[in-house]
């Protein structure tokens, strides 16, 4: 009996073993429960509120003659920020539609001298038609002409061969003289006719050799007027180029004018101020920034391991560190096609042999269900911890 333990060292053993086993029985569900939980709720504390910042900066050179907006304060979209001093563009402005008043003048002015061209080279052509009608009048006067010194050569012929025959009959004493004497001035009549219609041929020759002469002349002045109307043409047309050169500038300097005036280009609050009046900027200088929440959202970090987890639509419960107690809804957008280093300025290289295997990080959109709600609590880049609630859409 004195090698048995007591029955109080057995007891205390087996509840100890019991103590240990519930704990290890406890432990072990309650893993379970963790790893069943972290499949379904997938959490991270890398997250923050992601927004639109408008860098808001200077298009033109110039001078600051107004703030009117102070750090953090809330504008609307249009609103005025800054104004430079717009003297020198508006002198700029005023320069360039003088420029272009002169540029219309003178192009108003080729413009009429291009109508007055046209007439001319109008009345060109107009003088050559009816040169050339006159002289095709001419040519049928001089072919009339010429038929008539055919007859009055076919008359003589025929005064000659009748003067002959008279002269014989005479002779045989069958006709009395005084048709000899007929027939002798019939024949001077018609030589002196067709002297007549030679003369009249030849001038109408010499009527219609100057007129061709007039033609060429006619030909050439209507080419040289045509010349003129097509340099003035051209020219009229260089002169719309440059009336439409100078037009643009003054469109430009308009809109240099009208970017002296610095607008917000959407609702946000102003962050980052460094305009001051009586400064002198740059274009592009930046001056301020206008934080728009409009289409603020989260953009979570989650590691690889998780993504796979992740779709579109997924609802989401997150909170904020800065306002502890409030909960936002929201809805998984989009996973990032890529991770965060993927997309860093230098990605990492892993050719030099010393590998070390580094979890990375996917970056997941994701949006407010009542944006509104959610606005006055946002702050750009503070700290989120969402819980994507994968078994639920």
């Amino acid at each position: 009996m004195t090698g048995t333990p007591p029955v109080s060292k057995v007891r205390k053993k087996r509840k100890a073993f019991t103590i240990a086993s519930v704990i290890v029985v406890t432990g072990v569900l309650a893993l379970l429960a963790y790893q069943a939980y972290s499949r379904t709720h997938l959490m991270t504390d890398d997250a923050f509120v992601e927004g639109s910042v408008h860098v808001i900066g200077a298009r033109v050179h110039g001078t600051i003659l107004e703030v009117a907006v102070s750090d953090n304060e809330r504008v609307s979209e249009g609103a005025l920020l800054v104004r430079l001093d717009p003297e020198p563009f508006l002198q700029a402005l005023k320069e360039a539609e003088a420029a272009l008043s002169a540029e219309k003048n003178r192009a108003a002015e080729v413009e009429a001298m291009a109508a007055a061209r046209e007439k001319r080279f109008a009345a060109a052509a107009a003088f050559l038609l009816q040169v050339q009608d006159r002289v095709e009048e001419l040519a049928a006067a001089l072919a009339a002409r010429a038929a008539e010194v055919r007859a009055r050569e076919a008359g003589l012929a025929q005064a000659r061969l009748d003067l002959e025959r008279a002269r014989t009959l005479w002779e045989k004493e069958v006709i009395p003289r005084s048709r000899l004497d007929r027939a002798q001035t019939a024949l001077e009549l018609e030589i002196a006719s067709l002297e007549a219609a030679v003369a009249r041929q030849r001038q109408a020759r010499s009527v219609l050799d100057a007129h061709k002469g007039s033609i060429a002349q006619a030909e050439a002045g209507m080419r040289a007027e045509e010349a003129a109307l097509e340099e003035t043409k051209a020219s009229f047309g260089t002169q719309k180029e440059q009336v439409a050169r100078q037009q643009a500038r003054v469109e430009m300097a308009r809109l240099n004018l009208d970017y002296t005036r610095v607008m917000a280009p959407a609702d946000g609050f102003v962050t980052r101020m460094s305009a001051e009046l009586g400064n002198t900027v740059a274009a592009g200088q930046p001056l301020m920034s206008v934080v728009n929440l409009q289409d603020a959202f989260v953009l979570a970090n989650y590691k690889e391991t998780r993504v796979g987890l992740i779709r579109p639509g997924q609802k989401v419960v997150m909170t904020m560190d800065a306002w502890p107690g409030e909960k936002f809804p929201g809805r998984v957008e989009s996973v990032m096609a890529g991770t965060g280093a993927a997309f860093t300025l230098f990605p990492p290289e892993n050719a030099s042999g010393n590998y070390v295997k580094v979890v990375q990080r996917v970056p997941v959109k994701i949006t407010f269900d009542d944006l509104e709600e959610a606005m006055p609590f946002l702050k750009v880049g503070i700290s989120v911890v969402p819980t994507i609630l994968t078994r639920e859409r």
